[in-house]
């Protein structure tokens, strides 16, 4: 392999986890504003398995290959980046290619790593928390002293909505599916953890709130979650979709929405403008990454495979099992 050539994961077919495959590709050119970051590691997301299917192509202009957040050490700065940059380790969020040995991102997408967190482990940051911040806190503006309800507390998104949610003043309930990930979830800081297999989650909300519900709920299940949201949300409630892994909700009643004047609002974050991203990654090195020199906040991550076993990253994923971050070392 020469200077100019790097591995990197395809998904050569719409398919399964078998479709992954490591090929030899050049590297990719840093235009303006952008730097070339030597990674040394990848987090696998839901995303990157919707790609995979066929279901969540990647925006025009972006790399086809997998992957959405990196950690390394910046290699190259294209025109009007800080030379100062080179040499330093980061974790970025990219529009893709994030499953390689180098990947481009832009200079303003870029974080440093935080005080006590490994290089690998910081791979498993940017995707999370910049979707976390800009749901749950710039969308839906959760504030000290309210309830916030996050589904699937034990994935990436769920651990870093609870920790944040926690240290920002929130009691904080979260859905997770065994008993193992209840022990999980509360060692994490959350309030109330429900095992949704064996309990109804509205019917806990409301009795643990005395039938007040909660002011803000993080929903990537969708389905008839949307109704049951509803009811278990406060007056005034915000509830935020950022995906709906068991489809769309059939019906719903729009009622419950008028009577509580509830916002149910969503968003994705890939295709969003390269100003908003740089936004949040402003507004996190300011108000969020001091949290873990401070021990407030932490890595979480369940398994690291390496790009040549990302099929086997992509199942772990799929089987729902993972608690915290998988990712991948480059």
């Amino acid at each position: 392999m020469g200077n100019s050539m790097m591995q990197a994961v395809e998904i050569s077919a719409v398919g399964g986890p078998e479709v992954l495959r490591v090929i030899e590709v050049d590297l990719p050119v840093v235009q303006a504003g952008q730097v070339l970051i030597e990674v040394a590691g990848a987090g696998v997301n839901r995303p990157d398995i919707l790609q995979r299917q066929g279901v969540y192509p990647a925006p025009q202009g972006a790399s086809p290959l997998p992957g959405l957040e990196v950690s390394g050490r910046v290699h190259t700065v294209g025109e009007g980046v800080d030379p100062e940059l080179l040499g330093q380790e980061v974790c970025a969020l990219v529009a893709g290619g994030g499953y390689a040995q180098f990947a481009v991102a832009e200079a303003a997408h870029c974080l440093p790593v935080p005080v006590g967190v490994s290089l690998l482990d910081a791979a498993g940051l940017p995707e999370v928390y910049m979707t976390v911040w800009s749901n749950v806190f710039q969308r839906c503006g959760l504030k000290a002293g309210e309830s916030f309800l996050v589904h699937g507390g034990s994935s990436g998104i769920g651990i870093c909505a609870v920790q944040l949610a926690k240290a920002f003043g929130a009691c904080v309930f979260t859905t997770v599916g065994s008993e193992e990930k209840v022990g999980a979830v509360l060692e994490q800081g959350a309030d109330i953890a429900i095992n949704y297999k064996e309990q109804d989650f509205v019917k806990e909300v409301l009795g643990a709130t005395d039938k007040r519900g909660v002011d803000v709920i993080l929903d990537m299940v969708g389905g008839d979650y949307v109704e049951r949201n509803w009811k278990a949300a406060a007056v005034e409630g915000r509830i935020c979709q950022i995906a709906a892994l068991t489809g769309v909700s059939e019906s719903v009643n729009i009622n419950r929405l008028m009577m509580k004047r509830l916002t149910h609002t969503g968003s994705t974050l890939r295709a969003r403008s390269n100003a908003f991203k740089a936004q949040i990654c402003a507004e996190l090195k300011e108000q969020v990454w001091p949290l873990f020199a401070e021990g407030r906040l932490r890595t979480v991550v369940d398994s690291v495979y390496s790009l040549a076993s990302a099929e086997q990253a992509h199942r772990r994923m799929e089987s729902s099992a993972h608690i915290g971050k998988i990712l991948l070392k480059a």
